[in-house]
């Protein structure tokens, strides 16, 4: 007899993250569909993920916004999670963000990056996201502790929101429009781990990658 089809996807963005995907998908709990986004891989992501029964979708575009809006375009179950695939979350933190949309207590579900250990949010990743997250209060009054790249919502919403960007930008516009279209927005901590070895991140991996992200970011909210 086939297995019930999920009524939730799990969208990971990825870029050489062949080494996390082998430790993370395992660990992926009963209800929740993967889809794999390969964008521009070439440590051998693609062909790991597919072993491991995950579906995956090529976005050949560069850029976090890109792989996120190519994972939802191929999402088919109504409630979708957005969550990195580097190995630093549990997937079991999904779950309840999920419960929380299914029980419509919100419109988006965030999960507050909480460090379990030195080195899991550098110093200048840390600085960025509370000088960006201070600047969405001032404009929208939204009032968050991160700008969170695990979140849940339902799929057809978050596309109806009509988020443009397509590289680091597209979580803080999505906090955006989120609020000016009077969305409730429900925020919790998640344990937040270093990111497996043998990757590495595009954003907060260096100094100049998490200034080339600030300024996506402040070319949303300019």
């Amino acid at each position: 007899m086939a297995e019930p089809r999920s009524d939730v996807d799990l969208v990971l963005p990825c870029r050489d993250e062949a080494a996390a995907l082998r430790e993370l998908l395992p660990r992926v709990p009963a209800g929740l569909s993967v889809i794999v986004v390969d964008n521009g891989s070439t440590d051998g992501t693609a062909e790991v993920a597919r072993a491991l029964g995950a579906r995956v979708v090529s976005e050949s575009r560069p850029g976090y916004g890109a792989a996120v809006h190519a994972g939802l375009m191929a999402a088919t179950a109504p409630f979708v999670v957005v969550m990195d695939g580097d190995g630093s979350f549990d997937p079991t933190a999904a779950l309840p963000l999920v419960e929380t949309i299914r029980r419509d207590e919100a419109d988006l579900a965030l999960g507050s990056r909480r460090p379990v250990a030195p080195g899991a949010q550098p110093w200048h990743a840390r600085v960025g996201n509370r000088l960006v997250l201070a600047a969405l209060r001032r404009r929208t009054g939204l009032r968050l502790r991160d700008i969170a790249p695990l979140r849940a919502a339902r799929r057809e919403a978050l596309l109806g929101l009509g988020v443009a960007d397509r590289r680091s930008g597209y979580p803080v516009e999505l906090l955006d429009r989120a609020a000016r279209a009077g969305w409730r927005v429900h925020e919790e901590d998640v344990d937040y781990h270093p990111r497996t070895a043998g990757t590495r991140s595009k954003v907060s991996g260096s100094v100049r990658g998490s200034f080339r992200a600030a300024y996506d970011f402040w070319r949303v909210l300019s």
